[in-house]
């Protein structure tokens, strides 16, 4: 393949499906858009320089890339996200939607959930994949990917009703 036909097909990838990552990084980063398009532009550059090496379809790359890169974020931090505290105890959202209030809980609730946790419930729940992709995308058993699930969800439901209350 020549350069420019793969800078050509990167392109196309990057047109095609970099709203669909910005999802799956937004969420990955607890709903902060800043973080999630810094996220997102940090995988792409990565795989722009491995394109014509990437086996496969290059969408669930990007994918175990977005959650590796996620999880090291925090890990280099060595912290948890600091609260926002202009919003602590307040509602985010000034509305009678109830869509946006139940959105609002379920970020809030996913951004304290550790990373791997955060991001098996991501690619499971939002990005609709399998148990078996999930694993293969961050790179552990589905096993892991089975337990993390169902704490995951326990904590959620706990978490959601400390943010609705």
């Amino acid at each position: 393949m020549a350069v420019h036909a793969a800078e050509e097909d990167f392109e196309e990838f990057v047109v095609l499906r970099s709203q669909s990552l910005l999802r799956t990084a937004f969420l990955l980063c607890g709903g902060d858009r800043g973080a999630a398009e810094d996220l997102l532009q940090e995988v792409l550059e990565r795989m722009f320089v491995r394109w014509r090496r990437i086996k496969g379809p290059p969408e669930p790359y990007a994918r175990a890339a977005l959650a590796n890169a996620s999880a090291n974020r925090w890990r280099r931090r060595s912290r948890k996200p600091e609260a926002d505290w202009e919003l602590a105890g307040t509602p985010s959202v000034c509305g009678h939607e109830e869509q946006v209030v139940d959105q609002d809980a379920v970020l809030r609730a996913l951004a304290e959930l550790p990373p791997k946790m955060r991001a098996v419930l991501v690619l499971r729940y939002f990005d609709d994949l399998t148990e078996l992709q999930t694993a293969a995308a961050l790179g552990c058993g589905v096993g892991t990917v089975k337990s993390q699930t169902s704490r995951g969800l326990a904590r959620m439901r706990e978490l959601v009703v400390e943010v609705t209350r």
